[in-house]
């Protein structure tokens, strides 16, 4: 039960919809669920979800926890930054290119 204390004095409102509960709450759930001191149905009703919810938040936090503390997402992430950055400049070039091109095209057409 330490794991959650530092979400219970904050105030958080939640929504129906599992797309707008925010991360924290949800990660709140999910290990709520994981420890075992309340079933998954009391865990809905509090937080006003379906338990199929619930359910499947406890499922990826158990089988994707792992990768919270892992370098890799890191390093994915960053790759995937640095490959948009050239993406984009590759298009900027582009660009340019074809606006020379046009104005070439232009004198000559």
């Amino acid at each position: 039960m330490e794991e959650i204390k530092w979400l219970k004095n904050e105030k958080v409102t939640m929504t129906n919809s599992s797309s707008k509960s925010p991360l924290r709450l949800r990660s709140v759930q999910a290990l709520e669920a994981t420890q075992g001191l309340k079933t998954l149905n009391e865990i809905a009703s509090q937080h006003n979800l379906h338990p199929n919810l619930v359910s499947k938040w406890k499922k990826q936090l158990l089988t994707e926890g792992a990768t919270v503390f892992s370098n890799d997402t890191a390093r994915q992430l960053q790759v995937v930054d640095e490959r948009e950055a050239e993406l984009y400049e590759q298009i900027g070039r582009l660009k340019m290119e074809l606006e020379w091109l046009k104005k070439k095209a232009n004198l000559f057409g």
